[in-house]
């Protein structure tokens, strides 16, 4: 690791609490480069993943664990999408318990306004890290994000 990129003196060993700082600022880079869309980073996220699977709509169930959110959070983060009409939640043809995550058109529209403004924050990061080391730091968060065994270390 570069000198200018190891921690300081007395930094906390944790790796959450690093985790969360790195996270905090991320979401501020991205959140100000999307402010123009009126789009958070998170919506913007939410928008992403219904976009890749726009031909087989999520369940909120599979939509909130291809997120890594609980329900909850997942409804919170919902709710202005679906108030502004970027989402609909449409009850399932199979099961009617069962409700469907959809993009709308206008949520599609408005995810591509908004994904200029986020490949601006990517190429600033990519500018800053290089493109190389966020693909290595991408693959390693998305390994981290999906890892089960690190679920079942619960209390």
């Amino acid at each position: 690791m570069p000198e200018d990129r190891k921690p300081a003196c007395g930094e906390s060993p944790c790796i959450a609490t690093a985790m969360r700082k790195a996270s905090r600022r991320l979401s501020q880079l991205y959140d100000d480069a999307l402010a123009p869309s009126g789009l958070r980073t998170t919506q913007y996220a939410i928008l992403s993943e219904l976009e890749r699977r726009s031909k087989k709509p999520p369940t909120m169930r599979e939509l909130a664990d291809a997120m890594v959110m609980d329900r909850s959070a997942l409804g919170h983060n919902l709710r202005p999408l679906e108030r502004d009409g970027l989402i609909a939640l449409e009850v399932s043809k199979e099961d009617r318990r069962r409700r469907h995550v959809v993009v709308t058109a206008q949520g599609r529209a408005e995810h591509r306004k908004a994904k200029r403004h986020w490949q601006t924050a990517q190429g600033r990061f990519e500018e800053v890290y290089g493109k190389s080391e966020a693909a290595d730091l991408r693959a390693i968060l998305l390994a981290i994000a999906h890892e089960e065994r690190l679920a079942t270390l619960k209390d």
